[in-house]
Formats: C-alpha cells, sequence, structure tokens
C-alpha cells in the first residue's frame, strides 16, 4: 500500500472528524483510517474483503460519483444495508482515479467541510494517477524482459530500475498465479495492496509479479488473498500461486519465471503444496523442466505400472507406502485403512505389476511412475 495516499487517508479523517476510506476507481481497497466506532456491512465488506460487491458498486455509481468533480452525498437503503455516505472524487486532469468514501447517517458533514477537503481528493487523484502510468510502462517492460534478445533484456531491466521499482541489481524472484477454471479470464489484482516494488503483469492469461526475492514468500501468499477474494470460495482450490527460486538481478528473471510457472502447474495437480508452491519444494517434481511432457513421460512410465493406473486404490497405495518409506503404520494411517488391508493391497501392486517392493531399484520405478502420473499421463 502506498504511503502517501494512507497519509492523505488520515489527513481528511482528522480534517473532518470520522473514519474515510479510499477506493479505486473499480472499487478496490487502497487504503482506510481507523475505525474506532460502527460501520456498516458495506464498508466492513470493503475492509475485510479488500473491494465492494458488483451491486454495491452499481448502487453507488448511479449517483453520477464517476464523473462529478464535487462531493457527491448518497442516500442509504436498507435493503443493501448501505448507510447515507459521502464520496469525494479523487481526480487528476479530468479523469477520477478513486473514491474517498466518508459515513454520515447522521448527515453532520456539512458543504463547507468537504469542500475543505476536496484538495486531498485531489491529491490521491494526482498520486493515483502517477502510479497508473508508472504501471503501464511496468508492464510493458515485463514483456520486454522475457522476450530472450539480451539487448532487450538489458534495456528492460535498466528501465525498470529506472521506473523505482525492482533495482537493476536486486535479487529477484517471479510469482504467477493461476486459476485452473474452464476459459477463466484473471481478474485484475488489487495492486494497491501490495508493495510498490513488486512488478506485476498479464501474461499468457495470468498474474506474473517480480518481487525481491526477500520478500517473494509473503507477497506470494498476500497477491493468492487478494485475487481469492474475486472468486467464488468454492474456486478457491483450483487458485495456485507459484514461486520460483531467486535470481541475482532482473535481467536473469526468465529463468525464475519458468520454475514458478511449473510450480503452478504441480501445485494444480499436488494438494499438499497448495495454495502457494514454491520451485524449492517441488522435489522430483522438478524433472518436469527437464524436457518435454510425452519424453518424460515415456521415462518414467515404463509397461511394468501401467495397469496400476486402472486400480485409483491401489496407486494411491503405493504412493503413500513409498512417500513414508515403507512405514506401514503410518501409509495406513494416511489412507485411513488396516494394516492387514494395506497388505492385501501391496501384494496385489506386486502381482500386477511384476515389481518387488522389497527391492529398493524396483521401489524407484514405482515411485516416480505414482508420482509423476498425475502430471505426464
Amino acid at each position: 500500500m502506498t504511503p502517501e495516499l494512507q497519509d492523505v487517508v488520515d489527513d481528511v479523517s482528522r480534517l473532518l472528524g470520522t473514519p474515510a476510506i479510499l477506493e479505486d476507481r473499480h472499487f478496490n481497497l487502497v487504503a482506510f483510517g481507523s475505525h474506532a466506532g460502527e460501520v456498516d456491512p458495506v464498508r466492513q465488506r470493503s475492509i475485510l474483503q479488500r473491494r465492494s460487491s458488483a451491486q454495491v458498486q452499481e448502487w453507488f455509481e448511479r449517483f453520477g460519483i464517476a464523473t462529478s468533480e464535487r462531493p457527491v452525498r448518497t442516500p442509504a437503503d436498507a435493503g443493501l444495508a448501505v448507510v447515507a455516505r459521502v464520496c469525494l472524487p479523487a481526480r487528476w486532469n479530468g479523469v477520477t482515479y478513486g473514491y474517498l468514501w466518508l459515513l454520515d447517517e447522521r448527515h453532520r458533514l456539512d458543504d463547507a467541510s468537504l469542500e475543505r477537503a476536496m484538495p486531498r481528493a485531489a491529491r490521491a487523484g494526482t498520486i493515483m494517477a502517477q502510479q497508473a502510468r508508472t504501471r503501464e510502462n511496468l508492464d510493458a517492460q515485463v514483456g520486454e524482459l522475457l522476450a530472450g534478445d539480451p539487448d532487450t533484456v538489458e534495456a528492460a531491466a535498466a528501465e525498470i530500475d529506472r521506473l523505482g521499482a525492482i533495482g537493476r541489481d536486486t535479487p529477484v524472484c517471479a510469482v504467477t498465479l493461476e486459476v485452473d477454471l474452464p476459459e477463466a479470464t484473471p481478474p485484475p489484482l488489487n495492486l494497491w495492496r501490495v508493495p510498490r516494488s513488486v512488478v506485476a503483469a498479464l501474461v499468457d492469461e495470468h498474474v506474473l509479479l517480480l518481487v525481491p526475492a526477500a520478500q517473494a514468500r509473503d507477497v506470494a501468499r498476500t497477491a493468492w488473498e487478494l485475487y481469492a477474494h474475486r472468486l467464488d470460495a468454492e474456486d478457491h482450490p483450483r487458485l495456485v500461486a507459484g514461486v520460483g527460486a531467486a535470481r541475482p538481478d532482473l535481467a536473469q528473471v526468465r529463468g525464475s519465471v519458468r520454475e514458478a510457472r511449473l510450480a503452478a502447474r504441480v501445485a494444480h495437480a499436488v494438494p499438499r503444496l497448495r495454495p502457494v508452491a514454491g520451485w524449492d519444494e517441488l522435489g522430483v517434481h522438478r524433472l518436469l523442466a527437464c524436457g518435454p511432457r510425452p519424453a518424460l513421460r515415456d521415462g518414467v512410465l515404463d509397461a511394468a505400472v501401467e495397469p496400476l493406473f486402472d486400480h485409483p486404490d491401489l496407486v494411491a497405495t503405493a504412493a503413500a507406502f513409498l512417500d513414508h518409506a515403507g512405514n506401514v503404520q503410518r501409509a495406513a494411517a494416511e489412507l485411513r485403512i488396516h494394516r492387514q488391508t494395506l497388505y492385501y493391497r501391496l501384494r496385489r501392486i506386486e502381482q500386477l505389476t511384476g515389481l518387488e517392493l522389497g527391492d529398493g531399484r524396483d521401489r524407484l520405478r514405482l515411485h516416480l511412475a505414482v508420482t509423476l502420473s498425475p502430471l505426464v499421463r
């Protein structure tokens, strides 16, 4: 979140003696003041979920807040659980970039006080316009950074440094946000709630963030939460964040982008890695980066193991048994079956595959197959 904008919100709250919040023109939360008293459900949602609902947005927009140059009073609406409030449009050069909101249930905010606050709203609009232009420039530079041509990459890294985002020689990680929904279009990320040092872009229909390495894990989790607020609750498990390994500077970040995408891909198939999966957590799944998927499939799924995949319970049994290094008690506990049932299934696995689970080489063949099968079959 931008400190200058938080200062504007705090200044308006002090001037008018009531808590203020600032949203961008898409109703994403940007900053808010301390709320000691009661808040209506709409403001509570805006603070807790970082944005207003579409229905509430439509309600406020019908009062002309998007085009007004002066304070706009909006009435209460019991059906939407909205109390009366005042909107101070945050504008610059004739364009509205955000809204400063003040609750006014008792109509105590007079016109003169609101006019005195308008220069603060204009200040917010100026800051938001500057940052919007900077983000547009950064978005273009990310594409250049991933282009591959060394001269183009070096120039993009230098430009990102000049724009005041990530320093040219700052260790950096890539973070990708991916949602596994049919024909899903990623909603815009609320970038106001992530550090200014983060560079964001939409690449191949996925949100890509370039983050100073020291902040990567925290930013990935924050970004996942902000993105999740745009999805229905039942879709949250289908949203994952992948984090690539650190690179010493921006010019080398392409490798981290590739790793972040692979980490996200693995997390979609391996529930224990969700919602944020890092390259350093993938273990044997890193083999997926070694070549085309068909070639890897041919290498790890040999004919002996193929019959097993017609029996999902046996695949799950083999995976649990091998993940726990052959510990029967722990494997049975994970599968929630009796140990005798586990022994029976292990014998069936040996019969179907012809592999001996007492042989380390056979165990390795089987373990690779059942571990990588969700991603290469």
